[in-house]
């Protein structure tokens, strides 16, 4: 599928986009959870760092049994958060400074409080009966019931997708956790509702959807078994029958034409796990054909993903990854849309995944500086809309090795840790190795309170108030008081200047075209972004913890000038000059530089 994409202007395109937990932001009432006026109270912090759209995950009504992603009411604020007159005097703010707003649409599911399904459960007769995905029991020889199929939880892992309902004799579907129905989308009725919900917040201000676990909300009607990949287990991943499902493209062409479509500039990002097709990916992000913006592709965050000592848990895992998977998984994504049409968005973290500075780099005290800056460097550097996490311009690391299994509240990170005991009670190593897994891979990494300044509680909540979840240790010295210190050579800075760079010259690091250098190094990953007027910008990154040596390039040695670097201090002389042969970089060192 051919189209040149790259020659279509778009805001979104040559936006920078920042997520916002908001439990996690910034606390303006004192109990202990970020709110929304606590986001607006840091518009200016935010404008200053060069962020164009806010991205914020779920502030609607919900019981928060997963934070939220669990809604019991689509046009209404959970009231910890705020009122929706805290909502729209957010969005008023944000024109001011010329920003936007991007709701987090969860219409996958929804809370089982949520009066729909309170409803649905009701009764076998219930107007709102078949809103949801209710299926018979199956019966052993004992008539005892069983799910009507083996399908396992996403969130729990061992744990059937299926949930008994003593009432109706019936199962619902619930792929992430119980509190959680599917929404059952073959029923025209419910995408007419999700077509008024998205109508209700576009004519409130909002400029766009960043779309939950989308591709899920199509499923195999025949609900089969899915495949035995677990060997042994009950519950099997299945994944393949209710991701992608045949009717998925008609439904999000119908959310296009009947909605999108008619406002005007509406950006959507598609959240689409356990999907790897390219063809299919292109065919839901194509810039003519397509029904989305873009997607967030799992590969490069799943980097180190495997099938570790417990049967079938796939993302709480740790493996070994190379530079070559890195620039394999980067460069992959970057051709594949740039070829074909389509459009990347670029991160490395996320509320969903550990802090990018101690997932890829070395989050030590040593070296975590010249970690975050070089991820940045990287970041805004490839092609595609920029998505940058709350703190993740501080430099923010994972928790402590120290910290024990009570301080990680995630529902995934407590089942993860009951399975654990229940499969090994008393297991010392079994249960020390969970440990480790879960400060390297848990959801909790990224949903530590903000760091705003060395005062208890990092500034995040008034002193005396407990939050909701525990500070990182650091906060004392890492934080955003100590790194927007004028003159500053910071995380925070660092950010600044390159993101204004990224602006400055779209048509090379948002329009550009992109090839690899050096590409058989062992340590460095380093790429040319190009201008159609032939401008040139060189991005030279050692992944690893040493010394390594890059090749110059014949094309450019002799004719390039380097722009920043994670070890620039200053002045412009610090940097290796550019000859013929190589370069040695240091530990963790990135470069950025233009072929004059």
């Amino acid at each position: 599928m051919a189209g040149n994409g790259q020659a279509v202007r778009k805001w979104w395109k040559e936006a920078v986009v920042y997520q916002i937990y908001p439990a996690s932001f910034n606390d303006t009432n004192g109990d202990g959870r970020g709110d929304v006026k606590g986001i607006t109270a840091k518009l200016d912090y935010l404008k200053a760092l060069g962020v164009d759209v806010l991205w914020v995950s779920p502030i609607y009504d919900s019981p928060q049994a997963d934070m939220g992603y669990d809604i019991s009411n689509y046009r209404d604020i959970y009231p910890p958060y705020g009122t929706l007159d805290d909502v729209d005097r957010l969005i008023q703010e944000l024109r001011k400074r010329d920003m936007k707003l991007v709701m987090d649409l969860v219409v996958n599911h929804t809370s089982e409080q949520h009066p729909w399904f309170v409803e649905s459960r009701s009764s076998l007769s219930s107007p709102k009966r078949h809103w949801y995905i209710w299926k018979k029991p199956v019966y052993d020889a004992d008539g005892k019931p069983h799910p009507p199929n083996n399908w396992g939880q996403i969130l729990g892992e061992g744990r059937p997708a299926w949930v008994f309902d003593g009432a109706t004799q019936e199962y619902y579907l619930a792929v992430f956790t119980p509190q959680q129905p599917d929404l059952n989308w073959e029923n025209p009725a419910v995408r007419a509702e999700v077509h008024d919900i998205l109508r209700f917040w576009l004519d409130r201000g909002v400029s766009g959807f960043r779309m939950d676990v989308i591709n899920l909300i199509s499923k195999d009607q025949a609900f089969p078994h899915g495949d035995v990949l677990i060997p042994g287990a009950r519950y099997q991943p299945g994944t393949k029958h209710f991701a992608n499902g045949p009717r998925l493209h008609e439904f999000l062409q119908a959310l296009k034409m009947e909605v999108l479509d008619c406002y005007d500039g509406v950006m959507t990002v598609g959240e689409m796990p356990f999907v790897l097709d390219e063809e299919e990916i292109l065919k839901i992000v194509h810039h003519e054909q397509g029904f989305l913006n873009m997607i967030f592709n799992f590969e490069l965050v799943e980097i180190d993903a495997q099938r570790g000592d417990v049967p079938g848990d796939f993302r709480m895992s740790v493996g070994p990854w190379s530079v070559a998977d890195l620039r394999r998984a980067v460069t992959r994504w970057q051709r594949l849309m740039i070829d074909n049409g389509g459009w990347n968005s670029v991160y490395c973290e996320n509320h969903d995944q550990p802090r990018s500075v101690s997932h890829f780099c070395d989050d030590s005290d040593e070296h975590r500086e010249y970690g975050s800056k070089l991820l940045c460097l990287m970041e805004a550097t490839l092609c595609g809309t920029l998505f940058v996490y709350q703190g993740e311009e501080l430099g923010m690391r994972n928790v402590p090795p120290e910290w024990g299994a009570e301080e990680y509240k995630d529902i995934e990170s407590v089942n993860y840790w009951n399975k654990i005991n229940e499969m090994y009670p008393g297991n010392e190593a079994k249960l020390l190795q969970a440990k480790k897994v879960m400060r390297a891979k848990a959801r909790d990494n990224s949903r530590t309170p903000m760091q705003w300044d060395a005062s208890p509680n990092a500034g995040f909540c008034p002193v005396g108030v407990q939050p909701w979840m525990r500070v990182n240790d650091d906060f004392e010295t890492f934080n955003a008081a100590v790194q927007t210190t004028a003159g500053s050579p910071s995380i925070y800075h660092f950010w600044q200047e390159i993101l204004a760079l990224r602006k400055k010259h779209p048509e090379v690091f948002v329009y550009g075209g992109y090839e690899l250098v050096d590409e058989h190094n062992a340590d460095v990953f380093s790429y040319v972004r190009t201008a159609e007027s032939g401008e040139r910008w060189l991005t030279v990154l050692n992944f690893t913890g040493k010394n390594a040596k890059w090749a110059v390039p014949e094309e450019v040695a002799g004719k390039l000038r380097w722009a920043a670097g994670n070890y620039f201090s200053g002045e412009h002389d610090v940097l290796p000059g550019v000859g013929l042969g190589s370069i040695k970089l240091r530990p963790w060192e990135g470069l950025l530089g233009w072929a004059i």
